[in-house]
């Protein structure tokens, strides 16, 4: 059984500048934990294959396309392929989630 701590993982270098953790990868998913803190946001970008995104703590703001959505924990977000998206912490704390993208 393989086990992974979060803390265990250390944070990569990404074009939002923000926290981000890779989880996960394999050649058939890759799971990133990302945390915004309030004010912060990722940039407006596209992925080339579907992803989905699951609030783990806070609220913030899912722009999928022209759709904007409030969001909070204990939501799952689906985000398809191809189509501009962002995530932005419109909170006062910590906006933490999984960023899951299928096929990797």
């Amino acid at each position: 059984m393989k086990i992974i701590r979060l803390l265990n993982v250390n944070a990569f270098q990404n074009p939002h500048a923000v926290e981000a953790k890779r989880l996960y990868n394999t050649n058939n998913v890759e799971v990133i934990h990302m945390a915004l803190k309030p004010g912060q946001s990722l940039k407006k970008h596209i992925t080339p294959v579907d992803v989905f995104f699951y609030i783990l703590e806070g609220k913030g703001v899912v722009e999928i396309g022209n759709e904007k959505q409030e969001v909070e924990k204990d939501m799952l977000i689906e985000s398809p392929k191809n189509i501009p998206h962002l995530l932005s912490n419109t909170g006062q704390d910590v906006f933490r989630f999984l960023v899951v993208k299928l096929p990797k």
